[in-house]
């Protein structure tokens, strides 16, 4: 029954009065439905806060509950909420900055724009954890003062924190003043050991500390300080070469380093620090060129989606590398001359790149959907401006390779997606795209029931004859059955059904 319910609660056409008595029977999961209805009013929303007390906490993200509604000493997660939103007093966070939950006190360092003196008290809070959060997020001149506090986690805080001064971060990396943030402690306050990355002497031990797997609170720093777009180029260059790929990788994403630092990155035997340096617009032609070679296919696929690659690059990666169906950044980009000239290549692979733009001239589009290649064709197939004429004239030629293209296509007409239903062997991507479409009409729908998948989301097809989606309601398939009670066309008759009876008033 409980799906039924979730349906319901997702159900646009689903009367106020009905609200209610779901709300007075409402789950965990049925509640989160309901929270996110943009019909749910504030009396609703404070109704089913009583009922499902879990469901508070969403309320107030979706600002349904105002600080009306809340008393912060019974409900400090859900005034922690509204304080995350902005909307909870200064008050409030006064109280919580005392509260003695740790965990409160570290979501309120979470929240933003804290009054000066509440920020104060978390900063001098006995929990280190709740420092580090508040640090995380301190404005300017507290963070460079915290810069060296003596808990590493809170030196890490700081480092991920982008308001921190370019100063202190290179201090940071650079591990000026006490304590050095290099040394590397299993627990704070107590001595490293040789496993845990030092010598007894707390000297840089030998491998495995440096293996490109290691990680401790000191190592997170430097981490956290390289990932830092206000971490100075000039202090985060060395580590091009570091013998941690995880100190290497944050490098590579990286749009302020000198030409030789993207050189070095380039010829790294990490393929991951490679493909993320290939998606990196800042690298220069040479890098991309070289990079265009890597044996390795992940890193010419994210050269492929950088939005500054060389046309003549991007061409020679067409045939090779499998690049998705959504157009790449680079041809997004592109020129309406650029585009004929990629739409004129003797190569289909080329021709696909074009084909991919969503907004084709008129006689470009009809061109290539002409094509001779299916992959061409079936790549235009799904785009807005095909005649009818010319979808039918792609699936007579192409059939099953461009069928699922052509019931996607928001221009296919009732007829045609009736048609397509009927071709054998049925396309089963095409039944699940012609059961969601907006054109598709109850013959064409009832088609589709007959595919598992398909099934689900013509359930909740408004066209579908209300008879069918009563009957699928009350089906043994509890996934078509939940969209099925979410239907918008779902007789009310059938609604009230599937509630409980309302609860007698109290006498």
């Amino acid at each position: 029954m409980n799906h039924l319910l979730r349906g319901l609660a997702a159900n646009e056409n689903l009367p106020p009065a009905l609200v209610d008595r779901l709300i007075a029977v409402a789950d965990d999961e049925t509640a989160d439905r309901l929270a996110v209805r943009s019909d749910l009013s504030h009396h609703q929303a404070v109704a089913l806060a009583g009922r499902v007390e879990e469901s508070a906490v969403r309320l107030a993200y979706e600002g349904r509950l105002t600080t009306a509604d809340i008393d912060p000493r019974a409900r400090p997660d859900v005034a922690l909420a509204l304080l995350d939103t902005g909307a909870g007093p200064a008050a409030w966070a006064r109280r919580l900055a005392a509260d003695p939950v740790v965990e409160h006190r570290e979501k309120l360092a979470a929240c933003p724009d804290l009054p000066p003196d509440v920020l104060d008290t978390l900063l001098t809070d006995p929990e280190t954890r709740v420092v580090a959060e508040a640090a995380l997020r301190a404005p300017a001149h507290v963070a460079a003062r915290l810069a060296a506090h003596p808990r590493t986690e809170v030196r890490r805080a700081v480092a991920a924190n982008d308001a921190t001064p370019p100063s202190a971060l290179a201090s940071l990396l650079n591990g000026d003043g006490p304590p050095a943030p290099h040394h590397c402690p299993a627990r704070e306050g107590e001595p490293p050991s040789r496993d845990h990355g030092l010598t007894p002497d707390h000297g840089p031990a030998p491998e495995p500390f440096w293996d490109g797997l290691h990680t401790c609170a000191a190592h997170e720093l430097i981490r956290a300080a390289l990932h830092n777009p206000a971490t100075p180029a000039e202090a985060v260059t060395r580590f091009a070469d570091h013998p941690s790929r995880l100190l290497r990788w944050p490098l590579a994403a990286r749009r302020d380093l000198t030409p030789e630092a993207y050189e070095t990155l380039a010829r790294d035997p990490v393929p991951g620090i490679r493909a993320e340096l290939a998606e990196n617009p800042a690298i220069g032609d040479d890098v991309m060129r070289a990079l265009a070679d890597d044996a390795c296919h992940d890193v010419r696929r994210a050269l492929a989606g950088n939005p500054r690659v060389p046309f003549d690059v991007l061409t020679r990666l067409a045939g090779g590398t499998r690049t998705g169906t959504a157009p790449l950044p680079r041809i997004a980009s592109a020129s309406p001359a650029e585009i004929a000239a990629l739409a004129a290549s003797a190569d289909p692979a080329v021709r696909m790149l074009a084909a991919r733009r969503r907004d084709l001239p008129a006689g470009l589009l009809d061109a290539l959907a002409a094509d001779p290649d299916a992959k061409v064709a079936g790549a235009v197939a799904s785009h807005p401006g095909l005649a009818e004429p010319r979808l039918r004239d792609l699936a007579r030629r192409h059939g099953v390779q461009v069928i699922a293209g052509i019931a996607a296509n928001p221009d296919a007409t009732p007829a045609l997606l009736a048609e397509l239903v009927r071709r054998r062997p049925p396309a089963r991507k095409a039944l699940r795209a012609i059961a969601g479409h907006a054109n598709a009409t109850a013959p064409a729908l009832l088609a589709c029931l007959d595919d598992p998948e398909a099934r689900v989301v013509a359930a909740g097809h408004p066209a579908l004859p209300t008879q069918v989606i009563t009957a699928l309601v009350e089906g043994a398939d509890h996934r078509s059955a939940e969209a099925a009670a979410a239907n918008p066309s779902l007789p009310r008759a059938v609604m009230t059904e599937l509630l409980p009876p309302a609860p007698a008033p109290a006498v």
